[in-house]
């Protein structure tokens, strides 16, 4: 699932391409993806344009004229590209954006959407969400770490406490901190909080930096996206050894979610 860097990859890659552009046409071939009949959603965006893009937590939100919006969550398997007709891949698209000789193509929306809405109605959609990781301080993530009671893992996962970060995410930034990620908050001493948070600040901006680390291209020519799934050191790499200490990496479950540590350096 995309998480908050793969979603500012996607912000960074569409925001020069798509704003300021009218919306020419738009095809819905799985109506579920959308929240409107069809035929609604078709003269509600047809000729309007998207005047600039926000991220929150795993969503985008593609602003448009009138405090209206299209609401974005990718979801497990979802992901987005930008081209032509004869650019694109061929996958199922569920919702497409035409601008122009140009389109935006919504693939792998089985459990994600895009909705119309107007602010007002998104902003209570997402009012519960938690705040952006790489907006805090470190007394403010240890206020708001120490108050949870749970393991790291579960934290992390819990879209409330931060929003935008997953899986993949929490295991690098708890590898980069040295400390497994199923250990309990309570059990943390402040010398290990403050290493996750330095560690959260770090892989989160290294993601962005190197694209995230989903591997389908936005668009042909695209040399950043999913560069950092090569410097993943935990994630998906269970019984590999690790590029730290040579030890095992280990691949187990916690409440039903893959978890990734290395036996030999994580506390």
């Amino acid at each position: 699932m995309p998480e908050l860097p793969e979603m500012e990859t996607y912000l960074t890659g569409l925001t020069p391409r798509v704003c300021g552009h009218p919306i020419t046409d738009t095809e819905i071939n799985r109506e579920k993806s959308i929240n409107v009949p069809v035929a609604v959603w078709k003269e509600s965006l047809i000729g309007l344009s998207v005047t600039r893009i926000e991220r929150r937590g795993k969503h985008l939100l593609f602003h448009l004229p009138d405090e209206k919006l299209l609401l974005l969550h990718l979801m497990l398997g979802g992901w987005m590209f930008w081209g032509t007709e004869e650019e694109k891949p061929d996958r199922t698209v569920q919702v497409q954006l035409s601008f122009g000789s140009k389109h935006l193509y919504f693939i792998g929306l089985r459990l994600g959407y895009l909705h119309l809405l107007s602010d007002a109605d998104a902003q209570h959609k997402l009012a519960a969400l938690g705040p952006n990781p790489l907006e805090l301080s470190a007394q403010q993530f240890r206020n708001l770490l120490l108050a949870r009671r749970s393991t790291i893992k579960a934290a992390f996962l819990d879209q409330r406490f931060l929003s935008g970060i997953g899986n993949c995410y929490t295991d690098e930034i708890c590898f980069h901190a040295g400390i497994r990620p199923d250990r309990r908050i309570h059990d943390l001493s402040a010398e290990e909080v403050s290493n996750l948070y330095d560690s959260m600040k770090t892989i989160l901006t290294k993601g962005i930096a190197s694209g995230g680390y989903m591997e389908n291209p936005l668009y042909t020519g695209d040399r950043l996206t999913g560069g950092f799934n090569e410097l993943c050191q935990v994630y998906d790499r269970g019984g590999e050894r690790c590029n730290r200490c040579g030890d095992t990496i280990v691949q187990t479950e916690l409440a039903g979610r893959k978890l990734f540590y290395s036996a030999g350096c994580q506390r």
